[in-house]
């Protein structure tokens, strides 16, 4: 039980060093600090809880399997995100499973949380109307963002949902940041195509 709690106040590196060991409560420290975000993710990708659920235990297998490639020079959470991201989208590909959710995390636990992980359409302070509009804008994004191809779609998130950096994007799906670019301008292109008959 005191190693556990060691475990919490190391960095991601060290427990990762430790789990590359073989120590199983290494591991099970890091599966604590990323199943929740991990699942956020890829729930957001295809909008179905049990898939999500499933998908996020193949990510974690796959990461226990491969954690003695895990370089420390990298942030932890970039690369996890990478390997659920590549699992998530051959599953999308395989498919074609078409949602996303702007409603923040299904597993958060508060209300707090379910906000943090909401994707944001408008600011506070709205009448009712306001934010009914607002809500039915928020449906019609999420419409929207299913319908670009996998590639786009994760490239959305994690920009305007994840706020990862361009770079941090293009190191999780292994992909040149030109190409990350250019990816999240055409889906940008697409949504304000999709979104136009709204204005």
């Amino acid at each position: 039980m005191a190693l556990a709690l060691d475990l919490r106040n190391l960095p991601d590196a060290d427990v990762a060093a430790l789990a590359k060991e073989g120590r199983e409560p290494a591991f099970r420290e890091l599966v604590r600090r990323y199943e929740r975000p991990v699942f956020s993710l890829i729930f957001r990708m295809v909008r179905d809880r049990e898939l999500a659920e499933d998908l996020a235990q193949d990510t974690f297998i796959k990461v226990l399997n491969n954690i003695d490639r895990y370089r420390p020079e990298f942030k932890l959470s970039s690369w996890l995100f990478k390997i659920a991201n590549n699992i998530t989208i051959d599953h999308l590909r395989r498919r074609q499973v078409d949602t996303i959710s702007i409603e923040g995390s299904p597993n958060a636990i508060t209300a707090e949380s379910a906000r943090a992980t909401a994707v944001t359409v408008t600011s506070g302070g709205e009448s009712p109307l306001e934010e009914l509009e607002s809500r039915e804008l928020g449906a019609e994004i999420e419409k929207a963002i299913a319908r670009l191809r996998p590639e786009y779609r994760a490239c959305i998130i994690l920009r305007h949902v994840e706020d990862y950096s361009y770079d941090e994007i293009a190191e999780i799906v292994k992909l040149p940041l030109g190409t990350v670019k250019t990816y999240i301008h055409r889906a940008r292109q697409e949504l304000r195509q999709y979104l136009g008959d709204l204005r």
